[in-house]
């Protein structure tokens, strides 16, 4: 029988980019759905914008 996966891919989207109009910048990485069950949020670098901002988790 197959282990049941506990890890997921989710996409990170930058947040201030939407806000001022211009082209968000996007991350892939993986969480655990069992420990984090909430949306991830990662301070992560949007070259539009040339510098780090919040990137929020996406459907």
């Amino acid at each position: 029988m197959a282990k049941k996966e506990n890890r997921v891919i989710v996409t990170l989207e930058c947040t201030e980019a939407r806000k001022e109009g211009l082209t968000p910048s996007r991350y892939t990485t993986t969480k655990n759905k069992k420990n984090h069950t909430e949306r991830l949020v990662l301070k992560k670098y949007n070259p539009h914008l040339k510098r780090h901002t919040p990137h929020k988790e996406i459907k």
